[in-house]
């Protein structure tokens, strides 16, 4: 290498080290100057906080905080002292936030609140106060006014939204939401030398829920109260893109609106949705005043963009009137379903369910058609149908499920006057109602069902009524439904089968209960063996008393609730319970004395004689000798008792007549065996009882 190069080699490492030299003297320079800058904005905030300055001293302490995330940035000049400024900034900070907000703020807007922080009370609320300070302090001499002063510094720091939402908690909990909630509180504005002060009053209130055109009255003059004195400044928002304004009334509109249109609809729009469709021409004016208070607030820049949920939810009045609708009705079904069973109320052919006039798909009342012309006369058969041929039979039922049953064709006729979605609505809730019933009542009332005959009955005619106007209840406004309802779907006629088949399990289990309660009476009989015997003969005529006191007090309990015809086939089935199981025990006899004949004669005859009287299904005693005649239609085995009673006092050849060769009388009741056995059992083996053996077959 030629002493040239070596030279040339020299120089070039020389200007290297030079090079990083002279950057890293620039870096160094760069820093101190930071640093400057940082203890320089750092002076410079003290002295405007001092002064009150609060826009400068905000001001510089982002131009501080700017410095250091510069020095932070550096790489390869990580400085001990980075650690202590970042600490002093971050005092500096709270420092000034602790001047804005217990030594400034504080002073502009002053709560004063109730002992207590229960404001759900009217009481508490009453004691809450809103003083808002309007003149500037007397040493106030920047040219911005001290609110404008404090609320920019509290912008440029980033904490204006924190203080804006404390405040908005505060409005929202003991101003804004009790006046929605309590309809006599009123609001009272006292001007004062500093500034007005915002307070309650309360006024004598009928209202269980304030009207919505009082409440948006009431909220509006706060919110206008506000505006004025508190948040009619622009705040220039310098963290934001291009250096944007900040209106104030907006920032605390999107911190509130939510919270208190949520409580305007709970607590008072919901209340003022009509419960009958024909007063949903009136809300027209709390959607137009809902309307006026959004328009209104953002004018004020409270709100801002189109509709919101609040106007959204006056709208929609039908859907709301539908749902509230559904609702109360449901209420109102279940609390009947709950209520007593045993009020009731006597149903005749002749009985109509109380509902308002129907109205024609063309609003008009329906007119009455007119009398069938002469042609259609000459159709018609000459044999025809009796008025009520399809008529429910007369009973009682519970007065609870008559008004069910108004409240059902209530209903449903308000369906016909609603709009589409609003019909569909109130006719699936009508099928609710019964489907609530058919769930409901047989759970709520299981306990008495089963106990008490008489409810069983009830329940029994509950469910036949119900199951009889489901036949027609959807055909009778079919034609004023819209469609599909009109198409067919409006009908109830499938769940009629299943309420039948509700009250008649009831009743059947009721009617089990009262058979086995009769066997077991009769099970004290001893079997009416041995009736020579005193005692036990006591026994059966006890046991017949017995039986003959249940039937009796069954009767009064179903007499005038039961129709007619229900109520004659379940004594009869009863009484043929009764009066089988005497056949079957008698009939079983090998061996009968004729005192004992005597006197299970005696026995059967008393039931022969007072099982009729358990048949008066009419409060009126004269008219209950024909269904007391008609035994033998109800009571399967009556006709047997009495072939068995005349066998008890029969002689053989009595007996042998009445078999006939198997035709008679006897021979229609009993059997071949049966007839023997008895034979066998009445009289001693001779030869004649062989031979009345012989003919019996």
């Amino acid at each position: 290498m030629s002493p040239v190069q070596n030279e040339l080699k020299v120089a070039i490492s020389e200007f290297t080290e030079l090079k990083h030299q002279l950057e890293r003297n620039t870096m160094i320079l760069a820093v101190l100057g930071q640093l400057q800058e940082f203890n320089s904005a750092i002076e410079t905030y003290n002295a405007a906080l001092s002064e009150r300055n609060y826009i400068s001293a905000a001001e510089q302490l982002e131009k501080a905080q700017n410095c250091l995330k510069i020095l932070k940035s550096r790489k390869g000049f990580e400085l001990k002292v980075l650690k202590s400024l970042g600490i002093e900034l971050t005092v500096q900070k709270q420092n000034m936030l602790y001047h804005l907000g217990e030594e400034e703020w504080q002073k502009l807007a002053v709560w004063k609140l109730p002992p207590s922080k229960d404001y759900s009370s009217l009481e508490m609320v009453l004691k809450t106060e809103l003083h808002l300070c309007t003149l500037p302090s007397p040493d106030d001499t920047g040219s911005a006014p001290i609110l404008g002063s404090v609320l920019q510094a509290l912008a440029i720091l980033g904490e204006l939204n924190t203080k804006l939402k404390f405040f908005s908690q505060l409005l929202l909990n003991f101003i804004l939401k009790p006046l929605v909630s309590f309809p006599s509180l009123h609001v009272l504005v006292e001007t004062q030398p500093q500034g007005v002060v915002l307070r309650f009053d309360s006024l004598k209130s009928d209202q269980t829920h304030p009207p919505p055109a009082e409440v948006f009255l009431k909220l509006k003059q706060v919110l206008e109260l506000l505006h004025k004195h508190l948040l009619d400044i622009p705040v220039e928002n310098k963290r934001g893109e291009g250096g944007n304004k900040v209106v104030l009334a907006e920032v605390l509109g999107d911190l509130i609106w939510e919270d208190i249109s949520e409580s305007i609809i709970k607590d008072c729009l919901v209340y003022s949705i009509p419960t009958n469709s024909s007063k949903l021409e009136q809300y027209e004016e709390v959607i137009k005043s809902t309307e006026q208070f959004e328009n209104d607030l953002k004018e004020m820049q409270y709100l801002k963009g189109d509709a919101t949920e609040l106007l959204k939810y006056a709208r929609n009045v039908n859907s709301h009137f539908a749902s509230k609708k559904c609702k109360d009705v449901i209420v109102t079904a279940r609390n009947l379903m709950t209520s007593e069973i045993h009020n009731t109320v006597k149903i005749t052919p002749d009985s109509k369910v109380n509902i308002p006039k129907l109205q024609s798909p063309g609003g008009e009342k329906v007119k009455t058609q007119k009398s069938p012309s002469h042609e259609a006369q000459a159709l018609e058969n000459e044999v025809k149908m009796g008025q009520h041929t399809f008529s429910l039979p007369t009973c009682r039922i519970s007065e609870s499920v008559q008004k069910l049953m108004e409240l059902a064709y209530q209903t449903l006729s308000e369906a016909t006057a609603s709009k589409k979605p609003c019909a569909i609505q109130l006719f699936y809730t009508v099928r609710n109602i019964f489907h609530l019933f058919y769930d409901v009542v047989p759970t709520y009332h299981r306990e008495n069902l089963q106990k008490l005959p008489q409810l069983s009955a009830i329940h029994h005619n509950n469910c036949m009524y119900i199951a009889h106007h489901m036949l027609t209840l959807g055909h009778q406004f079919r034609y004023r439904f819209p469609s599909p309802l009109s198409d067919g779907a409006a009908t109830f006629v499938d769940m009629v089968p299943g309420f039948r088949r509700l009250g008649t399990e009831t009743f059947l289990a009721q009617m089990r209960l009262q058979k086995g309660d009769l066997l077991d009476r009769l099970s004290n009989a001893r079997s009416f063996v041995n009736m020579e015997d005193e005692n036990n003969y006591i026994a059966g005529h006890k046991a017949i008393r017995q039986v003959i006191h249940q039937l009796s007090r069954l009767g009064k309990v179903w007499q005038d609730v039961l129709p007619v015809g229900i109520y004659c086939k379940a004594m009869g089935t009863l009484l043929n319970t009764a009066i089988t199981e005497m056949i079957t025990k008698i009939a079983a006899l090998e061996d009968i004395s004729t005192e004992d004949g005597e006197r299970l004669y005696t026995l059967c005859r008393t039931v022969i004689e007072e099982g009729p009287l358990v048949f008066t299904p009419l409060p009126d005693e004269g008219k209950n000798k024909q269904f007391q005649e008609e035994v033998p239609v109800y009571v399967q085995k009556w006709m047997k008792f009495k072939e068995l009673m005349i066998i008890l006092q029969a002689n053989l050849q009595e007996i042998v007549d009445r078999w006939a060769d198997g035709k008679g009388p006897l021979a229609t009741e009993f059997s071949t065996n049966e007839v023997k056995s008895l034979i066998r059992a009445l009289f001693q083996n001779t030869e004649r009882r062989a031979a009345a053996l012989a003919k019996i077959k």
